[in-house]
């Protein structure tokens, strides 16, 4: 598996081709590529210099409660042929208990939004964050994208599929996170994120494996592991 260093980005490659790229500025990854496509959106007004978290990629969003000293949080991204796999090892140094969210921002490239089917979210409840926050029950087997979306999917299960609209899926399996993220900021929101061209929302969709509901508490001393893998199908 040939793998170097370059300008602070990881560069990964397997002889089929798979390939991945990861900044080291928020060990984000940037690049995803099976079968000569590029699976991960990154934002052409993107900036890589250190100024500001990454517009697209797998950034990881995670505040903490805490003294941030005694916390270490690697990640760990294992590439295979169809699969890239991202893992964060979270351990408590200290001796008080901390509260603490994560979630696994997660920009897929797709090549028309309105095409996006998202399967598994069927009979979950979620807030829906355009709408003053109010807590809703997924009715549809498959989500779909005409509109802004900002919800949070509470307790959702492990396994769900995600239809590109080109023929292929990715496979979305997550460990030890107990929500997921749907986002997409659709005409009028692209327009105001300034690190984002303003059609660029047509060719995005986030998947955001996470744990936001609810506070998850560790205490000191203790250990915490969590990630997801995507297989393309």
């Amino acid at each position: 598996m040939p793998a170097y260093q370059n300008n602070k980005v990881i560069y990964v490659e397997l002889p089929s081709g798979s390939k991945a790229e990861i900044a080291l500025f928020g060990s984000t990854v940037t690049s995803w590529v099976v079968d000569n496509k590029e699976r991960i959106f990154v934002s052409k007004e993107a900036r890589r210099d250190g100024s500001k978290a990454i517009r697209g990629g797998i950034p990881i969003c995670f505040p903490i409660f805490g003294t941030k000293e005694i916390i270490r949080l690697p990640q760990h991204v294992i590439l295979t042929e169809k699969s890239l796999k991202t893992f964060c090892n979270l351990k408590n140094e200290g001796e008080d208990t901390f509260e603490f969210n994560i979630l696994l921002h997660t920009y897929f490239r797709v090549p028309d939004v309105s095409r996006v089917q998202i399967q598994g979210l069927i009979s979950s409840e979620y807030i829906d964050k355009t709408a003053g926050s109010i807590q809703e029950l997924e009715k549809n087997d498959k989500v779909t994208i005409s509109q802004e979306v900002d919800r949070v999917y509470k307790k959702v299960q492990d396994h769900l599929l995600l239809e590109i609209g080109d023929g292929s899926c990715i496979i979305i399996e997550k460990s030890n996170l107990r929500d997921t993220v749907v986002w997409n900021p659709w005409i009028e929101k692209a327009q105001y994120i300034n690190d984002l061209v303003n059609d660029e929302y047509k060719n995005m969709v986030c998947v955001e494996p996470g744990s936001v509901a609810e506070w998850v508490k560790l205490a000191g001393g203790q250990t915490w592991a969590g990630g997801q893998s995507l297989t393309i199908r």
